[in-house]
């Protein structure tokens, strides 16, 4: 059903791009398959594949024989053509009747999301196409796979909220393991192990997912838990996620663990709390159809600036899909590295995370992560944001 859906929107998106087709081209998926593949296929290919789709909303396939049934199970392609010998033969014949005045395939410098045709596939579509005289017609299909992956259906967005939904009970869950002496990988393995036992699977790598970080001096992000232990006075910060049906969670929670008679937090890490909530309500009013992520990755730094807090050296936030990191805008500053990213419009149907960190010296990192809907009105929530930092009392 997804697959139908999918395509149907490409069309729509061919149409409003103007472009005559789009084909994404692959083999030996397993190896080094094309991200765009699973709104495509459903499952593994093994021989050369072309998927073809044109604005009238029509869709090919061309696949090896073994391939076919499966494909056309699908019920999303209105002709499926295999082969055993020679994909050339049927591909051109194809391409001979569309006849199309562009030619969209899944490269792009700026995005790589949109960049799943390796070279090798290019050439040889390059040399097939110069068979017929189009060559000149290929263009980049980075607008079509964005929006693609941007713009969520109801289906692909209940599938996320379930996402979500259980991996804010495992936070919820880990809080009792947070006790002083306790080590990064035993909270970890524990957000693990009830991963498994819901029969999920991890939003990314699990060496580092979650990635769990106690107290100060820590490496912050993207590093795996470690034998540090967790001592009062600690703030714990957390980075997790699931997914459900293919569709990932992405979300980061803080805990402050007490220290001996202390009832409530240090002043130092209730300041950046609140610090942090502001920076994160701040860009998210600033998302709404035809914004900018700059304009939000700006406000967020603003607020934490303002407070007399460094900014943080990274993107304020990155949209999710079948992936943790997905889709092509990004909530993020005009740094070289992000290239266009940050300048793209907005869409509804958009979901973004929205992630500012900062530091609270001996105490360790506050950062939050929560995810938002993109909609006509502005953003949503679809997390449960994190409005309280609790205080985790212990027993001697």
């Amino acid at each position: 059903m997804m697959i139908k859906e999918k395509i149907q929107q490409a069309a729509q998106i061919l149409a409003e791009c103007g472009l005559g087709c789009w084909i994404t081209f692959t083999r030996e998926t397993e190896i080094n398959g094309d991200p765009i593949l699973p709104f495509l296929a459903p499952g593994p290919l093994t021989w050369h594949s072309a998927f073809i789709v044109t604005p009238d909303g029509r869709a090919r396939a061309i696949v090896g024989r073994y391939d076919r049934a499966a494909v056309e199970e699908t019920g999303a392609y209105d002709e499926v053509h295999d082969f055993v010998a020679s994909f050339r033969e049927p591909f051109l014949a194809c391409l001979r009747a569309l006849d199309p005045a562009s030619i969209a395939v899944n490269y792009s410098e700026g995005s790589e999301i949109c960049d799943g045709l390796t070279h090798g596939m290019f050439l040889t579509l390059q040399g097939l196409l110069g068979e017929l005289g189009m060559a000149d017609r290929l263009v980049s299909a980075e607008p079509v796979v964005s929006a693609l992956r941007e713009r969520k259906s109801a289906g692909e967005l209940a599938s996320m909220r379930e996402a979500i939904r259980h991996a804010q009970e495992i936070f919820h869950l880990v809080q009792a393991q947070i006790v002083p002496g306790r080590t990064e990988r035993e909270i970890a393995a524990f957000m693990q192990s009830e991963v498994r036992r819901r029969g999920l699977t991890f939003a990314w790598h699990p060496d580092t997912c979650p990635s769990v970080f106690t107290g100060p001096d820590t490496a912050e992000a993207h590093y795996s838990p470690t034998a540090r232990a967790v001592e009062p006075g600690h703030l714990v910060t957390m980075d997790f996620g699931v997914r459900v049906d293919g569709y990932c969670s992405d979300l980061q929670r803080t805990f402050y663990v007490a220290r001996p008679g202390e009832t409530s937090l240090p002043e130092a890490v209730r300041r950046g709390f609140d610090t942090l909530r502001r920076a994160i309500e701040a860009a998210k009013a600033v998302l709404r159809p035809g914004a900018q992520g700059v304009e939000a990755d700006a406000a967020a730094r603003r607020t934490l600036l303002a407070a007399g807090y460094e900014e943080y050296p990274f993107g304020l936030g990155h949209q999710v899909g079948r992936f943790a990191h997905d889709g092509t805008a990004l909530l993020g500053p005009a740094w070289a590295k992000y290239a266009g990213k940050p300048f793209r419009p907005l869409e509804a149907g958009m979901v973004f995370t929205i992630e500012p960190r900062l530091s609270v010296p001996g105490h360790g990192i506050v950062s939050i992560e929560e995810m938002v809907l993109v909609t006509a009105a502005g953003a949503e929530w679809l997390s449960d944001p994190q409005v309280e930092l609790p205080l985790l009392e212990w027993a001697d």
